[in-house]
């Protein structure tokens, strides 16, 4: 189970879709007594996966296109720094800041922290919202 959620977090977190927030669900359905496991397991998963997105970022940097390193959201993390990385957690939109943070070089601990920060928050008001209802 928390092996499955690990995994499951970690690829939604790459630019294969997934829904990690539904497994974390799933088995806080089966095992709320785990729910501090289970929300550690997903918030580390989903965290080395945008890791690795960051990665991908950095080695990728000399093969994008002047208008890819100009769009909005590159941009955006340029000027807003690891701060931006609150924000890995969102669909979508998360990945490419990873991407961008690994192509801008932001400094790798800061940015592991800033990811982690978000993704964690992120899976804490689920675990709640779900004991909430």
């Amino acid at each position: 189970m928390l092996i499955t959620l690990f995994v499951a977090s970690f690829l939604a977190a790459t630019i294969l879709p997934g829904g990690s927030e539904a497994l974390l669900l799933v088995n806080l359905n089966q095992r709320p007594d785990l729910v501090i496991w289970l929300v550690v397991m997903a918030s580390v998963g989903n965290t080395l996966g945008s890791v690795t997105s960051y990665g991908l970022g950095a080695i990728g940097a000399k093969k994008l296109s002047e208008k890819q390193l100009n769009s909005k959201a590159a941009l955006w993390v340029k000027r807003h720094g690891v701060y931006s990385l609150l924000l890995s957690w969102l669909p979508l939109i998360g990945d490419v800041i990873c991407i961008a943070a690994g192509l801008f070089k932001l400094p790798l601990w800061r940015s592991i922290l800033f990811i982690a920060i978000g993704k964690t928050t992120r899976y804490c008001i689920v675990a709640t919202l779900y004991f909430a209802a």
